[in-house]
């Protein structure tokens, strides 16, 4: 469908003041508001979720507006969309079978793609996945591939993030082999030699709320990731470390993997691993090198790895009041790499923003004292 006469059309390099996050009660969501929320031009936000709750982040911040709907119905989605600036699309799912992941990765786009050239809203900003492509082993890849197919046929200006695994405060992928550790004396690892290539979560959000200010981005595709290579096998030895626990990796054969997978994806709630993951991580998680990268966007990479982004939760107390002292005498002595020093922030950054080491301690060391106070 297309706009008609009269109806509110945004300029391709028009300030965004009102802007539609979908997702944005997730992990890079609610970072994403309020990142926007924090700037000095602040626009409007706009999160839709289907169970509100008080106690959700995004509604705590000014400019951001929290309503109750279900952007699965073409006819909320509308509303939503309709008078906004631009529309930023976080929405994923990492498990399910193929009509789950069609229905998110794929329908729903295809209903954003309607409802904005309907109400004349021409920018949209998507977060995808490294390595997508239609002949990728998993159901993940391919669905999210198909979701990328509709944008660029759509004749929006659409710009795509491509981000590797984030990693952060309460990500669900450091975090998680960090609460194995703490509980199993072995880590038995299927696909332990995958590659990945991490990237920090306020990363992408800096990527993304650059795209917002830049009318060039659009019809361009970014990929998002971190300074380093791993092996899924030294991720989560990294993780058992950070948290206080080392633990022994195992690399399970092929077969053993696929078994593991296929019996932890039928357990109850939320699963660990599938065997589409499997067939995910058969695709390198890194960057292409045929992609313009965060440093394209002027995004100096906030990470030094070896420092802790591990939830309060996860870590021994005693272990990470050390190491707390250890992080803060490596500042003070500059002793961190360069692109992170305290020293070394880009235009426009705050004091909080500049050392990567200082804002994320102080995050999980004021986490403990709250935690432990009295």
């Amino acid at each position: 469908m297309l706009s008609q006469p009269g109806e509110r059309r945004t300029a391709p390099g028009a300030h965004m003041q009102d802007i539609l996050v979908l997702g944005g009660t997730g992990f890079a969501g609610k970072r994403l508001c309020a990142s926007l929320a924090a700037s000095l031009a602040a626009p409007k936000v706009t999160v839709p979720a289907r169970r509100p709750r008080g106690g959700t982040q995004p509604q705590k911040l000014r400019s951001v507006n929290l309503v109750n709907a279900d952007i699965g119905d073409p006819s909320q989605l509308e509303k939503l969309v309709a008078g906004k600036d631009a529309v930023v699309n976080l929405v994923a799912i990492l498990h399910g079978d193929h009509a789950q992941f069609a229905r998110v990765h794929v329908d729903l786009v295809r209903s954003l793609v309607a409802e904005c050239q309907a109400t004349g809203v021409r920018r949209i900003f998507h977060v995808s996945a490294l390595g997508v492509d239609s002949d990728r082993p998993s159901r993940y890849l391919r669905s999210k591939s198909a979701g990328e197919t509709v944008l660029k046929d759509s004749g929006l200006d659409v710009t795509i993030l491509r981000q590797s695994v984030m990693f952060g405060e309460e990500d669900r992928f450091l975090n998680m082999f960090a609460r194995l550790s703490a509980l199993a004396p072995v880590l038995p690892l299927a696909c332990a030699d995958a590659k990945f290539q991490p990237v920090w979560v306020e990363d992408v959000v800096k990527a993304i709320a650059a795209c917002l200010t830049r009318p060039n981005t659009a019809s361009q595709t970014f990929e998002c990731a971190g300074p380093e290579v791993f092996t899924l096998a030294q991720l989560v030895k990294l993780a058992s470390r950070w948290s206080g626990h080392r633990r022994p990796v195992v690399a399970l054969p092929k077969i053993l993997g696929t078994l593991q997978a296929a019996v932890i994806e039928h357990l109850p709630g939320e699963p660990l691993m599938s065997r589409d993951n499997l067939q995910s991580m058969q695709t390198p998680n890194v960057l292409s090198g045929r992609l313009p990268t965060l440093e394209a966007l002027g995004i100096r990479l906030s990470v030094q790895w070896g420092l802790p982004i591990l939830d309060a939760s996860v870590c021994r107390w005693g272990w990470s009041r050390r190491l707390q002292k250890r992080i803060a005498f490596r500042c003070a002595s500059r002793r961190v790499s360069a692109s992170v020093a305290c020293t070394s922030s880009g235009p426009g950054e705050s004091s909080s923003q500049r050392c990567f080491s200082c804002s994320m301690a102080t995050s999980i060391w004021s986490a403990f004292d709250s935690a432990y106070a009295g």
